[in-house]
């Protein structure tokens, strides 16, 4: 049972700190205080780290252990025994929030399943940024991590966003991005609306706009540095049930089980499964 508390007897705890995306100027004064008093600081990358702590004028007096995905599960263990112990652990990754498509997921559930207090000093994150600079519609929206590296993977990965009402954002490697939106534009189409935001808060910030057509025209001749990208949901197709029963009737008839038949071409179409499924009963009966 969780204690609710937020403490431990002996406070040990886990704090996760965003960092910077690019400008150290958005680094937050609690972030500063973290460094200098965390008994142990687990950082991403150790030099990139003690790069952004000498940037901040800050000089941290813990233990400085890396924390990178291949050492994750391996450093657990030492990590848990020293929140155990009563000492403050400082879960830092290269930029923006821990665990977001970065090391600290697997920590911060051992710590919940040891109830082990965990906080958080919240800060940067690019999924929020590009989804407020994208230009599209942020009140409803999910997040999709990395895209599939390769195009097979790809290619169904998108087929699920197909019909996905909500914006989406997604992560990018620079010499991928131009295959991705070349992908994206085949499965959802060229007019479908998106934004690539690349280098975030830092010098070279970009923002492009426009169609995937365009987009994966402009990213053809070469992108470099971290890409965010926002893809518009999809438009609602406005229709109904009633037009959709011989699309699964004919499906049936090739044969189909009515309710994989059903379920797909509601799937497609953004209406009740159920409702559509009903439907083409009663039209039997009629």
């Amino acid at each position: 049972m969780s204690s609710g508390d937020g403490h431990s007897p002996k406070n040990g705890r886990l704090v996760l700190a965003a960092t910077p995306l690019g400008d150290v100027g958005d680094a937050s004064a609690r972030l500063v205080s973290a460094i200098s008093t965390a008994d142990v600081i687990a950082a991403e990358d150790t030099r990139r780290f003690l790069t952004l702590a000498g940037s901040l004028n800050v000089k941290p007096t813990g233990k400085i252990v890396s924390f990178y995905e291949d050492v994750e599960t391996a450093r657990l263990p030492k990590l848990l025994e020293s929140i155990r112990d009563g000492l403050t652990v400082l879960l830092v990754t290269d930029a923006g929030m821990p665990s977001v498509s970065d090391p600290g997921f697997r920590l911060v559930a051992a710590c919940v399943e040891e109830d082990l207090p965990v906080t958080c000093l919240p800060g940067p994150s690019a999924v929020t940024t590009a989804l407020a600079l994208s230009g599209l519609p942020c009140d409803r929206f999910c997040f999709d991590g990395f895209a599939p590296r390769k195009s097979g993977e790809r290619a169904k990965w998108l087929g699920e966003l197909v019909n996905e009402p909500r914006t989406v954002v997604f992560f990018e490697s620079p010499h991928r991005l131009a295959s991705t939106l070349e992908d994206a534009v085949k499965v959802l189409g060229g007019d479908r609306r998106a934004a690539v935001c690349r280098e975030l808060t830092k010098t070279y910030e970009e923002i492009r706009r426009g169609p995937l057509s365009e987009l994966a025209e402009w990213a053809a001749e070469g992108v470099r540095g971290e890409i965010s990208v926002v893809l518009a949901g999809a438009e609602p197709r406005g229709i109904s049930v009633s037009e959709l029963v011989d699309e699964v009737k004919e499906r049936v008839s090739a044969g189909e089980r009515l309710k994989s038949a059903a379920a797909e071409v509601a799937g497609a179409a953004g209406v009740s499964k159920k409702e559509l499924y009903d439907a083409v009963l009663l039209s039997r009966r009629n």
